[in-house]
């Protein structure tokens, strides 16, 4: 007798092969049988006639490695399919957290009421396992956290001493258990380090058969470039690479796809393990001082937050600003989604040149002013992809599928702002909009980017896949109604279609409705 039987659904097992009409039975958290249970008996009988049975969504980009200790019941990734986070992913992770790394991330936590009370990987899991979550976790190690916590957030080349202790941090990290290194190359302060830096913390990453997973350092002007920096890295190394966010930024950059695919796949023939992500949007989302050229970051928040302060200083920036973005719709693009205080609400959900105009102010000005006035914590969303690339992005066999988005809620201090809507939307938008209606994907190959191939991708074992032994992560989903109702103006919005989740065996969805269970674990390579 099994615990729990799914009947008569069509199985998507999440390697890319056909579905198939079959049972599934699960006792305890694993999944027992596969193929024609209709004699058996269970406790519990789940009904998918008409439905699809895929293994749970494994959200191989996220940024839930705070949130989910504020929202446990992770309502907004569990009710996309999601039953497993890749988190700490662009340098910044949840460990190591040491001396001004560890000041700069209390910071940024302080909105959401979070007291940082660990340093390690092994202190973060015991905290996060011990609490409960409905999720499992698979921790990646930040670059920036390993600097920062050597380093502070000084612009220069790490002395032989400091990279020492640097490999040394890592090391440690990664023997608690961490999956990989993560960059961030466009944020303080892994933005510092350069590629002989790279290189050496990628070396330690091999002693262990971990994954670097990289926000490059152009994603538009430069995206060639940073590419080739990431392939050097995986040829010297023999470390797997994987291109976070995979895009072509700015529309006079959009051309440059084919290059950069041409530059990738000739790397694959050449033996280097590359592969990359995307998410199903063409804006993306980060902090608005992003914004801000690179040296404006060094020495931390303060120190930055004295440059905006100073005339001369702001004349700089305004005209470095202006160069590197001359185009006439530039702020028209960049969409003020969170501001810290709440005297200013109404300006979420506007562009900056809505916000310039209504206030009289130059853009630029408008900027260091909304910087210094919210110390920093201003969220944004930035329209510069498009559409044709993200489909020929999706298409490529080697691009899996993340979020990019932490956990997020409709209640409580996670509700702020209007965030992008891929935190609600991802994985129901690739089954609805681009496997149902558009057809840019087969069902097989969308589950398998999103479950079976991120697993081996990441190192997971015994999940990803709907087999025999296997961990019981399941999604069960509805086909014809699947879709995303997340929006820009509206982004709390959970999806519809999705009809049961299960994670180790137990149901965190069901009819559509989370159930407050917590069975997800910190999963530890």
């Amino acid at each position: 007798m099994f615990d729990i039987v799914i009947r008569n659904g069509l199985v998507v097992d999440g390697s890319g092969a056909p579905a198939l009409r079959q049972d599934v039975g699960i006792t305890g958290e694993r999944i027992e049988a596969v193929g024609d249970l209709s004699s058996s008996q269970a406790a519990f009988i789940i009904h998918a006639e008409g439905l699809v049975v895929a293994p749970g969504f494994i959200d191989i980009h996220s940024h839930s490695e705070f949130n989910l200790l504020i929202n446990p019941p992770a309502e907004s990734k569990v009710r996309q399919g999601v039953t497993t986070e890749v988190c700490g992913n662009c340098g910044v992770s949840p460990s190591p957290l040491i001396g001004e790394a560890k000041d700069h991330r209390q910071d940024s936590l302080e909105p959401l009421g979070l007291k940082i009370d660990w340093s390690t990987l092994g202190e973060y899991c015991a905290r996060i396992q011990a609490q409960g979550i409905a999720l499992n976790v698979a921790p990646l190690i930040g670059q920036g956290n390993v600097r920062a916590s050597v380093m502070d957030y000084l612009n220069r080349k790490a002395t032989s001493a400091e990279l020492s202790l640097m490999r040394d941090l890592l090391r440690r990290e990664m023997e608690m258990g961490g999956f990989g290194l993560s960059l961030g190359l466009i944020y303080p302060p892994g933005v510092y380090s350069d590629t002989d830096e790279l290189i050496a913390l990628t070396e330690v990453v091999g002693e262990f058969n971990g994954i670097i997973t990289t926000h490059i350092r152009s994603e538009g002007d430069r995206l060639i470039e940073a590419l080739s920096e990431m392939i050097e890295m995986g040829e010297k190394t023999g470390v797997p690479v994987q291109i976070s966010h995979l895009k072509t930024s700015g529309e006079k950059n959009w051309a440059k796809l084919a290059s950069a695919f041409a530059l990738i796949e000739g790397a694959q023939e050449r033996g280097i393990d590359i592969t990359a992500d995307r998410y199903p949007y063409t804006s993306s989302s980060t902090d608005l001082d992003a914004v801000l050229p690179a040296w404006a970051f060094e020495g931390g928040n303060e120190k930055e937050l004295e440059r905006l302060r100073d005339e001369k200083t702001r004349e700089k920036l305004k005209e470095e600003i202006g160069k590197n973005h001359p185009q006439a719709d530039y702020w028209e693009r960049i969409r003020i989604a969170s501001l810290n205080s709440s005297y200013r609400q109404e300006w979420e959900g506007m562009s900056m040149a809505e916000i310039a105009e209504k206030e009289k102010k130059d853009p630029c000005d408008l900027l260091f002013d909304l910087l210094l006035e919210e110390r920093l914590q201003v969220g944004a969303i930035f329209f510069a992809m498009s559409e044709t690339n993200l489909r020929e992005i999706l298409k490529k066999p080697y691009v899996m599928i993340g979020s990019d988005s932490s956990v997020r809620a409709h209640y409580g201090v996670l509700k702020k702002g209007k965030p992008h809507p891929r935190g609600f939307g991802t994985f129901p938008r690739i089954l609805g909009r681009y496997v149902r209606d558009e057809q840019v994907l087969t069902l097989e190959q969308a589950v398998y980017k999103m479950s079976g191939q991120p697993a081996r991708r990441i190192g997971l074992k015994e999940r990803g896949l709907i087999r025999k032994g296997f961990h019981a992560d399941l999604t069960i989903f509805d086909l014809q109604t699947i879709n995303d109702t997340s929006t820009y103006e509206d982004p709390y919005r959970y999806p519809e279609g999705i009809r049961y989740v299960m994670v180790n065996g137990k149901v965190v969805v069901s009819n559509g409705e989370t159930t407050g269970v917590l069975p997800g674990k910190v999963l530890l390579r």
